[in-house]
């Protein structure tokens, strides 16, 4: 590559978002002079105030400078991560950006939040955000770009990494982020549209009317936010809200798994269902939309939560308004109108909206005057408190710039090179189970070929559904339509069979929670968004077949006998027989990927272990000096010994780092560690 020294770089396929390290600007921090008098030295340093004050954000040195050269061409991209979100998960990708990216457009939030990031890039033009957190971590960057009052103000994506992401499903971001590429991300984001969302101011005053017996020793004088990008409720919702973070402030230590949040509010939720703490709501509130008084339509409903809603999206991505017809005088919500809707919710229609459900719509304004005469709990987009009585006006603060996913043909041809979609499509749908596609998502020619095998590799992982028929147009939205009406077909013909042969045919049925993959990448599948369905062509994500998912689909295989092998199969003749450990590597040698799943799961588990004279080698070991990972896999989950060495006392970790296979050594490391806890385990039950 010496050749290409003195070329200049061009910063790559994405080019456009990536800071140019010519724009990278050092600052000298400013020294002062030894020789100086004491005199001199005090307005020295009065000076060198002064001048610091221009290089320092928030007490820490400015290393740099940015100074652009404007280009139309140019979205540079400001990245801002906050690692604590998501169970961690920023951690993990902040890494990935400053790869992609100049490192000095990549901004950790837990060091110094955005301002300084902001600061930084005021002046660059075409500028864009990239906001990798929960919805709290938006709101954050919109605060502050409210109070630096850039104009124009650059506007923001997200990265969901939160476990709401309401307004990362509003802009169709998604309600989560799973393993998508960096790549396409960035992609993503510099293709986006830049859409309109408002926000709203919360003002708040005591109520000079209320009683004193109606106050709280625990009641606040003022809300945690004064401004919402999402919604403000009070009542049922913000009660449960406020008993979690209690007591996630109070034990930590007990609130470390998503799982066991979501047990625990659920908990909260029917404690307080049971006593019944919001039931009274209505009588302690008045509510004025608009110069509306709706104050005696509560009361008549009996409505436990009062939700002023600004995004179609609420509690991880239901829709409390619902979809309203033209005779209802409503009209459908949307982000960008200058309306706030007005939801009422009693316990029956809060239990309904996780199965489509929708609230009572009350009104769509662009003023309220809420009133409260006793101390009621209260969140601002998931921020609970506990509110004195106090008087609260909504109105309408600004509008945000916001960069909203947009849908793409990547697949497409260029202009001078279309061709015509065809008019329908048939496609084959595969499923895939969450420990193959673990073990193989990143290996993208190993499961190619593996499905070359007559099929034999799929019957084990790829179970086919079938065939689907789908207009050239469609996205996936209407492809998951196919699929579960397949899935219906094969349920009704599986009870035909049942009833003529006895058996069971249910293990071969589709969870709720399957979902798409997308095999079109350079070297891996990565899984897509349910809430991104609608964005996806299908012809963007297959060429010939579709693979789906299946998270529950290894449980599933678990049950039952194993499949047999099938006649067209034919074990070379030797002295081995196939169920021997010396078959067993002549195929790991080989490569028979198919043949070695079939052998792992019917020889006895003693055989794994099993060592050649000559060499000393396992199966496990061979596998891992050719760095097959999916067979080094399948070899530890069915219980082969990690610890074995061969006759250079090599294990199969050693094997795979020799191998200079990393990442394939520190899993084998991982899975020794574990096999050394089981065994310790144990010895001590014995």
């Amino acid at each position: 590559m010496l050749q290409q020294i003195e070329e200049c770089c061009s910063l790559g396929a994405h080019a456009a978002v990536i800071v140019p390290p010519t724009w990278i600007i050092r600052v000298r921090k400013p020294q002062t002079s030894l020789k100086s008098s004491k005199k001199k030295k005090r307005t020295s340093l009065k000076c060198n105030k002064s001048t610091k004050k221009g290089a320092e954000v928030n007490g820490r040195w400015k290393p740099f400078l940015v100074k652009p050269l404007p280009s139309q061409l140019m979205k540079p991209l400001l990245v801002f991560v906050n690692p604590k979100s998501g169970g961690n998960q920023g951690a993990k990708i902040i890494q990935s950006f400053m790869w992609y990216l100049n490192p000095r457009q990549v901004f950790d939030l837990t060091k110094g939040g955005p301002r300084e990031g902001l600061e930084m890039y005021s002046k660059v033009p075409n500028l864009r955000i990239l906001a990798c957190g929960g919805d709290g971590t938006v709101g954050w960057i919109l605060s502050v770009l409210d109070q630096l009052k850039l104009r124009p103000q650059p506007p923001v994506a997200i990265l969901p990494l939160g476990t709401g992401n309401d307004l990362a499903r509003t802009l169709n971001w998604g309600g989560g982020y799973t393993d998508e590429p960096i790549t396409k991300i960035l992609s993503h984001v510099e293709d986006g549209n830049v859409v309109q969302l408002d926000r709203w101011n919360l003002n708040v005053e005591p109520n000079a009317e209320a009683r004193p017996e109606e106050r709280d020793d625990q009641q606040t004088d003022k809300l945690p936010i004064d401004v919402f990008n999402n919604y403000f409720s009070l009542g049922f919702d913000a009660h449960v809200t406020l008993g979690f973070h209690e007591s996630r402030e109070a034990n930590p230590e007990k609130f470390n798994s998503r799982f066991r949040n979501k047990m625990f509010y659920a908990g909260t939720a029917f404690s307080d269902f049971l006593s019944g703490s919001s039931k009274d709501l209505a009588k302690h509130i008045r509510v004025v939309c608009d110069g509306t008084d709706l104050t005696a339509k509560v009361q008549e409903m009996k409505l436990q939560c009062l939700l002023f809603l600004n995004i179609p999206r609420y509690c991880a991505g239901t829709t409390p308004w619902g979809n309203p017809s033209e005779s209802q005088d409503f009209e459908p919500q949307r982000h960008d109108d200058g309306c706030i809707e007005v939801i009422g919710f009693t316990m029956t229609s809060l239990a309904t909206l996780q199965v489509g459900g929708h609230g009572e719509r009350l009104h769509q304004c662009k003023e309220v005057t809420l009133t409260t005469f006793k101390s009621i709990p209260m969140q601002v987009d998931g921020e609970p408190c506990k509110l004195a009585p106090s008087i609260i006006r909504i109105n309408l603060r600004n509008q945000a710039n916001m960069v909203q996913k947009a849908k793409r043909r990547i697949s497409m041809p260029h202009l001078n090179d279309q061709q015509p979609v065809p008019e329908k499509l048939q496609i084959r749908v595969n499923r895939i189970s969450m420990v193959a596609y673990e073990a193989l998502h990143y290996d993208k020619d190993q499961l190619k070929e593996a499905c070359e095998y007559d099929w034999l590799w799929i019957r084990f992982l790829f179970p086919p559904l079938g065939v689907i028929v789908v207009p050239g147009d469609s996205d996936l939205e209407m492809c998951r339509l196919h699929i579960e009406r397949l899935q219906d077909n094969q349920d009704n013909q599986d009870q035909e069979v049942e009833q003529m042969k006895g058996e069971s045919l249910s293990s071969q049925k589709l969870s709720i929670n399957w979902c798409f993959l997308d095999c079109t990448t350079a070297d891996r599948f990565y899984r897509i968004d349910r809430a991104q369905e609608h964005l996806n062509y299908v012809t963007e994500i297959s060429q010939d077949e579709l693979y789906i998912l299946d998270p529950e689909l290894v449980e599933k295989e678990t049950v039952g006998t194993s499949p047999s092998l099938p006649d067209q199969f034919s074990f070379p003749c030797s002295p081995s027989s196939p169920t021997s450990p010396r078959f067993l590597s002549q195929c790991v040698c080989s490569l028979l990927k198919d043949i070695v799943k079939y052998l792992i799961e019917n020889v006895p588990a003693s055989h794994l272990d099993l060592a050649e004279t000559e060499t000393g080698e396992t199966a496990l070991h061979k596998a891992a000096a050719l760095c097959q990972r999916s067979i080094c896999h399948f070899l530890v989950e069915a219980g082969a010994s990690l610890m074995k060495t061969d006759l250079q006392g090599d294990t199969p970790k050693h094997r795979a780092a020799k191998a200079d296979d990393q990442e394939l050594a520190n899993y084998l490391e991982n899975c020794q560690h574990y096999q050394m806890i089981q065994r310790e385990d144990q010895e001590t039950a014995v």
